[in-house]
């Protein structure tokens, strides 16, 4: 008997060679699987409810446009991922709020081996603060970030994309995105450090 494929089976590469061949219900596929992805990106880089929205609506609406530029030469949500990048970085310059969003300003070659965490806590703080506390100063902490640091943290660390996807998605070179996560996660350490220095916590006996 012929296999039967499982119908929850996300098949990606189908999705867009559907899509790039006019059908529409296939891109909403594309859309639906992946919009809340892009708009946590958008939200992260921008600040910003509004401009999170626009940026979605402009990703999908450009990538439909753009469908045959797909040169499936990466992943397809590495492609909007770079497109949702842009439209971010843009809604920053047009509010002028920070004049440091360039992703392609130079950078130091980071070194290959960087710790995954951002700390270690032996005892750990969550015997003194609630999970959703911790989790809501972690996310305050990586909003203070530049957004050249933000994107790349966002992408290594929560959205979980391989370096190589990274650069891809961003347009900039691998040793790129090691240096802006390494400077990222050390900014990030330093600010928890700081958070529970407040708290009255001793946070060296945690890292």
């Amino acid at each position: 008997m012929a296999a039967v494929t499982p119908p929850d089976v996300f098949d990606e590469q189908a999705l867009v060679e559907r899509a790039r061949a006019g059908d529409a219900a296939a891109f909403s596929e594309l859309v639906t699987r992946y919009e809340r992805k892009i708009y946590r990106l958008a939200k992260n880089i921008t600040q910003n409810d509004e401009d999170a929205e626009d940026v979605l609506q402009e990703t999908f609406l450009k990538a439909y446009a753009n469908l045959e530029g797909f040169l499936g030469q990466s992943k397809f949500y590495t492609w909007i991922v770079r497109i949702a990048v842009n439209e971010a970085l843009m809604k920053l310059r047009k509010r002028k709020t920070d004049r440091t969003v360039s992703l392609d300003e130079p950078v130091e070659t980071a070194e290959d081996d960087v710790v995954r965490e951002i700390a270690v806590w032996e005892d750990n703080p969550e015997q003194r603060y609630s999970r959703d506390e911790l989790r809501q100063v972690l996310n305050q902490a990586v909003l203070t970030l530049k957004p050249d640091f933000r994107t790349v943290f966002q992408l290594r660390d929560i959205e979980e994309l391989s370096t190589e996807e990274t650069a891809a998605a961003l347009g900039i070179s691998i040793p790129a995105v090691k240096s802006r996560l390494l400077r990222a996660r050390l900014q990030l350490r330093e600010k928890l450090t700081r958070f529970f220095r407040r708290k009255g916590d001793d946070v060296f006996a945690y890292l």
